[in-house]
């Protein structure tokens, strides 16, 4: 195969993808950022009512066909009350813990298109004013947006535009790193969006054709548990996702290989799949670890919920710290590339 699998590149695709604002239910900016970089490669695609977007490269068997998918939807947050003193109170979009959001730089959008920064902050932050600034609990109530604008009332944040529902986007706070590292908010899953965005790019680039019609979803409402429900052609019997492998303790992952997941919240993915991965990994000299994830959920397993007749898989490089300060490094990037790759070139399963 004449495809390079070029570790900077990838990377630099996924820094590229992390600095788009997108947090569950404000996507277009990075849905339309990928169908601009599809329209450059001729590939054709279609948004689905969901307003995701669905690549599809025709294959040599259009009867029995995959779909492959990565969320392009991160964690963030809405405004839910505007404060007396000018802060914003928030209500959280997806999974994040109020303890890795404490000090964080953020973005407000308003419904008329304006953009404000702020920081997320406890209300008792100064040590030299609240004695229980270390103890107190950080929750829904206790923490809260400063505005980089100069607002001291409800009235002011108004008169800016800003209201109850806009969007709040968290700092990515991406460093690319000499060692091979990337460290940034959102890993999950723009790492994943990104490997898919690579091997749309060798694909074209290469003049390849796959074995079986091919769809590449981007989905747009992972992170509240809906992305991949809903578009699943009817000739689809294989669903693969690509996300991030969860680490931490008891975990077999790292931040080096590809995650093989055989079992998440959602109950047991499909066995001879993950054996069909697994044999393709060792095939190719791929380094991956099969693994659970005790709380998790999928696209694939999402589409399983909503009735569809398929098999399903999830494989995805490993990454620190999930749903926090997220960290991965370029070889679990590389060698989820490389089993996506000739998995997309295997025979069904």
């Amino acid at each position: 195969m004449p495809v390079t699998f070029n570790g900077n590149e990838l990377l630099q695709l996924i820094h590229e993808l992390v600095s788009i604002p997108s947090p569950s239910g404000f996507t277009d900016q990075i849905i339309n950022h990928i169908a601009a970089k599809l329209d450059e490669l001729g590939i054709s695609y279609q948004k689905n009512r969901k307003r995701g977007l669905v690549a599809t490269l025709p294959g040599k068997d259009a009867a029995q066909q995959r779909m492959i998918s990565a969320h392009v939807d991160t964690l963030g947050a809405m405004v839910k009350e505007i404060k007396g003193n000018g802060r914003l109170r928030l209500a959280l979009i997806g999974g994040s813990q109020w303890a890795h959001l404490e000090g964080e730089y953020c973005q407000v959008f308003t419904s008329a298109g304006n953009v404000y920064t702020g920081t997320i902050l406890m209300h008792q932050t100064s040590v030299h004013v609240y004695r229980d600034a270390g103890k107190a609990e950080r929750n829904q109530e206790n923490m809260e947006v400063r505005l980089d604008a100069k607002v001291s009332s409800a009235e002011d944040v108004r008169e800016l535009g800003i209201e109850v529902g806009d969007f709040v986007a968290f700092d990515p706070r991406t460093e690319i790193l000499p060692s091979g590292f990337i460290k940034s908010r959102h890993l999950d899953d723009k790492a994943g969006a990104g490997v898919l965005l690579y091997l749309l790019q060798e694909i074209t680039e290469n003049q390849l054709q796959l074995p079986h019609t091919t769809h590449f979803l981007f989905s747009n409402y992972e992170e509240i548990g809906h992305g991949g429900s809903a578009g699943v052609p009817q000739e689809v019997v294989e669903y693969l996702v690509v996300d991030m492998g969860a680490l931490g303790d008891g975990q077999r992952g790292d931040e080096y290989s590809v995650s093989i997941c055989a079992l998440d919240s959602s109950g047991p993915y499909d066995y001879k799949l993950r054996q069909h991965l697994v044999k393709i990994a060792e095939e190719h000299q791929i380094g991956y670890k099969v693994d659970i994830f005790p709380y998790y959920a999928s696209d694939a397993s999402a589409a399983l919920r909503a009735g569809h007749d398929l098999v399903h898989g999830l494989i995805g490089p490993g990454v620190d710290a999930s749903h926090a300060f997220e960290r991965t490094h370029v070889e679990a990037l590389i060698n989820t590339a490389k089993l996506a790759y000739y998995y997309l070139f295997s025979p069904l399963c």
